[in-house]
């Protein structure tokens, strides 16, 4: 079953590669007492993640903390080296926080996994953006698989 508004967010163990190396943290860690933006995207690297997603949060980052928000979290069915990389690409630094989910756990417990096997991407994750409240869902934005329409930095900045 998808996620919806008012729903819980599901424990899962989401990844991260720091400098000390990779390192681990649960859903519950991330969201207990925090308000939290989470956008998740299907692949790092990926054109329309590279191109508008990704960047339209750095870009706004500072604008959504300034709503009350605590952390920006990116999140996509890749292994944690690749997504820090890609932070690094896009000069990520410190305004969002490169997640993980290289066994499509959460997306699957979010009931927002899709099977990308055919063009050879395997399990990934629909595109989303949500915010959420000592880890309940308040807004939810989930697209329609190939679209780019309503979970970008703009919408989530005009839904707090």
């Amino acid at each position: 079953m998808t996620i919806s508004v008012g729903d819980s967010i599901p424990a899962a163990t989401l990844r991260f590669k720091d400098s000390s190396g990779v390192q681990q943290t649960s859903t519950g860690d991330l969201f207990k007492g925090k308000t939290v933006v989470m956008f998740a995207v299907p692949g790092a690297f990926t054109p329309t993640c590279s191109a508008k997603h990704l960047p339209g949060f750095v870009q706004n980052a500072d604008a959504i903390r300034a709503k009350g928000v605590d952390a920006i979290i990116c999140v996509s069915v890749n292994d944690p080296f690749v997504m820090s990389a890609w932070g690094d690409h896009q000069k990520v630094g410190d305004k969002v926080m490169m997640m993980a989910d290289g066994n499509a756990e959460f997306a699957a417990a979010m009931g927002l996994d899709f099977d990308a096997s055919g063009p050879g991407l395997g399990t990934r994750c629909r595109r989303f953006s949500m915010v959420a409240e000592d880890g309940i869902v308040k807004t939810l934005n989930i697209e329609e698989p190939g679209a780019f329409d309503i979970s970008s930095a703009e919408t989530i900045l005009s839904q707090l």
